[in-house]
């Protein structure tokens, strides 16, 4: 078709727009049966019922000392048969690094212990003799933030891990109850703890990190320091049920931020302060008084170590508490054309998914997530596919073989 266009005769190709094909509801049942990836209940990776128990995330503690002996020698094969015994069982790894435990040596690299001017110092902690590391030393100090960039260069995108734990002190929990607490000699000063945290923010791009509630004590620079507040960590919690957990626990939570949960993941451990915290962490009213999906609810954990739980809890309990942790999505809309989709999911859980995750129809996934979907909320995605027979899904490349996200759907 011609076109007269200021004194120019010009060809212009006629744009024919076709209707856009009216979207019909399609009926869609589904159910959420099983522990969601990157939720639930926790077990070590060494239990015995690790195979069996309806879980999906697994933990260990890790060394430094198992990686590095000499300068500059990374060997990360023990971590690497870790991650892959884990992932063998479709789990995935949370891993906690650690220098220091109670009644043991420390975990520093042997070259460094080797130096004549790193003095470490061993003290009775807990009862029990423990080595503490030498935090005066400019070696120690500079191979930890060495360590995390190479771990996080190796590691970050790698599906086989869910979360990394870090800290300082016994067992890596940001304090020393029982023991010679010295900042600056054997825990890190106040700048270095900060200078590390700003470090691991800018080494994990992907993989979520966490620090214990603990450094939210005057120890740590984390409760009085803005810009290290704004950092993306996660928080864990050790005695998340103990008896005092809302006089001494609920208030280091509050001083880290209590809405940090919506950018990063919360977690934790059931207390061993009385016996009764692991017999009955999954009672009814639990331990003292407070249900175990109440407790979780009120402070959105995604998951929760308790390793016990097997000898006293039935599989359908830990299944039904697990289930009660993190994100749960629900499709609350699903309608299709020949040529596209449109999908509303929302959050029925207590959490965000804190990785990328996306509808997809037919294989073709929506081109934005539902990472960060908040409880309660919706989002609506639009994807370009859809048919007479179309197949909805939720997918990640952030799990291993044999995971899958499901969700809950009841639409006529």
């Amino acid at each position: 078709m011609f076109k007269y266009i200021a004194g120019w005769s010009v060809l212009l190709p006629t744009l024919w727009v076709l209707p856009q094909q009216e979207l019909r509801p399609v009926a869609l049942k589904s159910k959420v049966t099983s522990v969601q990836p990157m939720t639930g209940i926790v077990l070590w990776a060494t239990n015995p019922q690790v195979a069996k128990a309806p879980i999906q995330l697994e933990y260990s503690y890790v060394r430094y000392d198992e990686v590095v002996q000499e300068k500059g020698k990374y060997d990360w094969s023990r971590v690497d048969r870790l991650l892959d015994e884990i992932a063998s069982r479709k789990h995935q790894a949370i891993l906690r690094w650690h220098d220091t435990y109670v009644g043991k040596p420390t975990r520093v690299p042997a070259y460094i212990k080797a130096m004549k001017d790193y003095r470490e110092t061993t003290a009775k902690s807990e009862k029990k003799l423990t080595g503490f590391p030498d935090w005066s030393h400019p070696e120690w100090r500079r191979f930890v933030l060495e360590f995390f960039d190479r771990f996080s260069q190796r590691y970050d995108c790698d599906p086989r891990l869910a979360f990394v734990q870090v800290g300082f002190g016994l067992w890596a929990e940001y304090h020393i109850y029982d023991g010679p607490m010295q900042l600056g000699k054997t825990f890190p000063s106040r700048e270095f703890q900060a200078e590390f945290a700003q470090h691991l923010s800018r080494c994990f791009r992907q993989t979520p990190w966490m620090i214990s509630v603990d450094a939210a004590g005057d120890h740590a620079p984390f409760a009085s320091q803005k810009k290290l507040l704004d950092l993306p960590f996660g928080v864990f919690d050790d005695s998340f049920n103990h008896k005092r957990h809302k006089e001494e626990n609920e208030p280091n939570w509050i001083r880290l931020g209590r809405d940090r949960w919506k950018i990063a993941p919360a977690g934790g451990e059931f207390s061993f302060f009385e016996p009764r915290d692991q017999k009955e962490a999954l009672a009814a009213k639990g331990p003292h008084g407070i249900p175990f999906e109440q407790h979780a609810a009120r402070f959105h954990l995604s998951w929760i170590i308790g390793d016990d739980q097997p000898r006293v809890q039935s599989f359908d309990r830990i299944r039904q508490a697990g289930m009660a942790c993190g994100y749960r999505f629900q499709i609350t809309r699903f309608e299709t054309s020949n040529t596209r989709s449109l999908v509303v999911v929302k959050n029925t859980g207590i959490a965000p998914i804190y990785q990328d995750a996306f509808p997809a129809v037919n294989g073709i996934r929506a081109k934005t997530s539902l990472k960060g979907l908040l409880p309660g909320e919706s989002r609506r995605f639009e994807i370009a596919a859809g048919g007479s027979s179309p197949k909805l899904t939720l997918e990640a490349d952030r799990l291993v073989r044999g995971q899958r996200i499901e969700f809950d759907a009841d639409l006529p």
